[in-house]
């Protein structure tokens, strides 16, 4: 293998920095919403989810929909998790063991770890910011999970499937393009339900231009992956592109979350 400046020692150092990084962000979100600010109001902001269900009304003599609370989700404490879980993600790729697994993947063009750090912890993240927009209903958090998680597992497919291949097979792409859009769907639905629209919170606005300018890059980094332009010809590269993403969008939205959540 020719010399480069990307390669695999450069990963793993860089993999070791990112993960530090992750892991003080996660840190100091907790010290922010348990310690640092008494009575903090993203430590006390618990969203309640419900269950909803039918139930038969004897006065009226009909089923009726109805809900219960099932439990408050610890909203600054899954944050923390967010940065947490990437951390360790970075930790395991640079392990010994796991380290030789993660090279001989990126051997082959692609990188397993990545996608299963990202069906894990983007999905907590989205399943915050859907209920920033009032979806607290345990069914509708189920299947956003389950949707971006899908997402990003299709990425790891299209990875397995394009392995050192002459001939690009877009359809796992499509497809977790699919998957990775409903999610959107709901949370739009309800942001455009508001009577007024000004009345939306301008770190709402925040979080959601954030998260959508992030959930493209990563897309694009892909296509030009395997569309091969300029320095991405080096899978390498690619690579380099998704931990810088992974950190940059993880931090801005980890930290727009809490400062959002302490507002009034």
């Amino acid at each position: 293998m020719k010399h480069r400046i990307i390669n695999f020692a450069y990963l793993k150092k860089f993999n070791m920095l990112m993960g530090g990084l992750h892991l003080l962000q996660g840190i100091l979100m907790l010290i922010f919403a348990y310690t640092l600010i008494p009575n903090s109001p993203f430590a006390g902001f618990k969203p309640e989810i419900t269950q909803n269900f039918l139930r038969f009304d004897f006065t009226l003599q009909t089923l009726v929909l109805d809900s219960r609370v099932l439990f408050q989700l610890p909203f600054a404490f899954l944050v923390a998790c967010f940065l947490f879980i990437s951390a360790i993600a970075h930790g395991i790729i640079v392990s010994p063991h796991f380290n030789k697994v993660y090279n001989a993947d990126l051997e082959k063009g692609m990188n397993r770890f990545r996608w299963f750090e990202y069906a894990l912890s983007s999905s907590i993240m989205i399943v915050l910011i859907a209920t920033l927009f009032g979806i607290t209903d345990i069914v509708s958090l189920i299947l956003i999970f389950v949707l971006n998680a899908s997402m990003n597992l299709f990425g790891y497919l299209m990875e397995l499937l394009n392995q050192k291949t002459g001939k690009v097979n877009w359809l796992p792409f499509i497809f977790g393009s699919l998957a990775g859009l409903a999610p959107w769907a709901a949370i739009l639905i309800y942001m455009f339900g508001a009577a007024d629209l000004s009345l939306v919170p301008w770190f709402v606005w925040a979080i959601v231009i954030t998260y959508f300018v992030a959930f493209n890059t990563f897309p694009v980094n892909m296509v030009l992956q395997y569309k091969k332009v300029g320095k991405w010809k080096d899978y390498l590269y690619g690579e380099r592109v998704y931990i810088v993403l992974s950190l940059v969008a993880k931090s801005l939205l980890a930290w727009l979350v809490l400062f959002g959540a302490m507002q009034p």
